[in-house]
């Protein structure tokens, strides 16, 4: 009995201790409560939901729960938008979730937000107003740093991603890089890991690349609902941002897709039930484009261009 006793122990430890270093959530794995009639039984909890102190909840239950409790909270997570034009929305969703992680810090420290150059070029910067309007997000509780290359913003990233001064770190970049691979990736996550912060990293096009994130979550916009005004929903009005979130890879989370509306007031995510459910468009309307989503270049690549006498 006492050997059953050790070794039941020994493998809980050892699954406790992948969980953390693969970042998934201690808590799934349980050693049982012993009856008299069950000593020999070994619990394995796969559907249990993760300490709360311990996850970033969205609001949306229904999608933490296939999130099984929330996004990690001391982790690496990815936020990936397809198109360059999806930018506004992945950023967006990225700061409400670090809205709501400065709220479960009770310091409210400032936020750190890495950009590259190229992406200020392409998607352009934060606006101030917006921010404090939409996020209660005050100029002086984000530090933007504007880093020409990606080198420099690996290295700045890997810094800020150890130090528990900042309520959360976002790392923001475009397309694909040789230099943002698996081991950096995982660098970033173990950092994260020590300082019990989140680290959101912003992938703005190009295609899904193998990171060492335990989770990546897809975004795009979604069409607004209507605003609801006491009781009812004013019709023809625009309501709340809404957003397509799609969980596109994790180790402990189930397939799901969800269109969230951020609640200012509340700083939370609401799930509207229907996917299809979106204010109704009293306008013409453009056709869609019949070229193929142009993904962004390389890191690096650049065209010549023809010199004019």
């Amino acid at each position: 009995m006492a050997t059953n006793a050790v070794a039941r122990e020994a493998v809980c430890a050892l699954r406790r201790e992948i969980a953390r270093i693969e970042g998934r959530q201690p808590e799934r794995f349980e050693s049982p409560v012993t009856a008299p009639a069950q000593k020999d039984e070994m619990l394995l909890r796969r559907s249990g939901l993760p300490s709360s102190a311990q996850t970033l909840t969205t609001g949306a239950a229904r999608f933490d729960a296939a999130l099984g409790g929330g996004l990690p909270l001391g982790a690496l997570t990815e936020i990936h938008g397809r198109q360059t034009r999806d930018a506004g929305a992945v950023a967006g969703f990225t700061l409400a979730l670090c809205v709501r992680a400065r709220k479960a810090d009770s310091r409210e420290s400032p936020l750190l937000w890495i950009t590259c150059s190229e992406v200020i070029a392409e998607a352009g910067r934060p606006y101030a107003p917006g921010l404090i309007h939409r996020f209660g997000l005050s100029a002086s509780s984000i530090l933007l740093a504007d880093i020409h290359r990606l080198e420099d913003a690996l290295w700045v990233a890997e810094e800020a991603a150890s130090l528990s001064g900042f309520s959360a770190v976002i790392l923001e970049i475009r397309g694909h890089s040789r230099k943002l691979d698996l081991t950096a990736t995982r660098r970033l996550h173990r950092r994260a890991q020590n300082a019990a912060r989140p680290f959101f990293l912003l992938r703005q096009a190009g295609l899904p690349e193998p990171t060492a994130a335990p989770v990546r979550l897809i975004v795009s916009p979604a069409p607004a609902g209507e605003r609801r005004v006491l009781s009812r929903f004013l019709t023809g009005s625009i309501g709340p941002p809404a957003f397509l979130a799609e969980i596109g890879r994790s180790r402990s989370a189930i397939p799901a897709k969800a269109v969230l509306e951020w609640n200012q007031d509340e700083c939370a995510f609401h799930e509207r039930p229907d996917l299809a459910d979106g204010a109704q468009d009293f306008g013409a309307v453009a056709a869609l484009s019949g070229e193929r989503p142009h993904f962004a270049h390389p890191v690096g690549a650049q065209l010549a261009l023809r010199k004019i006498a």
